[in-house]
């Protein structure tokens, strides 16, 4: 007979489950005029960090909606999407760049936007991996980026 640990590891099995969970399919929203819709537009979290508590908290809420709906039988859709902070995120960027003697003027636009890119592959990163550490069951397939498109406006 195979022993109980006596504590649970979750690092043990939690990482395997959630990937079985998202290749099949499991968190994907698919469209069935058989089905009552329902879906959650993600509030953004800032690219400009990591995720806190308040994140924890409101994603938490967010999944518990998503997956009682799919036990409901709707159709369910829980679009993911990652900052909504495009004057945060400048601010960060221009910081590095005084470090760097830079102005935005210096780089003009289009530099500056590959920057705003490049922040965003570093650090938007993270906070997805942090959601799907999270357990978060949102259709990662369908997962946008706003950062870009309001930082273009403000230009």
């Amino acid at each position: 007979m195979k022993e109980l640990q006596k504590n649970y590891d979750p690092t043990r099995v939690e990482s395997d489950i959630y990937e079985k969970w998202e290749n099949a399919g499991c968190f994907r929203g698919t469209a069935d005029p058989k089905k009552k819709a329902y879906s959650i537009a993600m509030p953004p979290p800032n690219v400009t960090g990591q995720l806190h508590m308040g994140h924890a908290v409101d994603n938490t809420w967010q999944d518990i909606l998503i997956r009682f709906k799919r036990m409901q039988g709707y159709s369910a859709l829980w679009i993911p999407g990652t900052d909504h902070a495009a004057i945060a995120t400048e601010a960060k960027i221009v910081e590095e760049m005084r470090k760097e003697g830079l102005s935005k003027a210096d780089l003009g636009r289009d530099k500056f936007m590959e920057r705003a890119w490049a922040w965003k592959a570093k650090y938007g990163g993270t906070i997805v991996k942090q959601l799907r550490k999270l357990g978060s069951s949102c259709d990662w397939e369908r997962e946008h980026f706003t950062v870009l498109f309001i930082a273009a406006t403000v230009w």
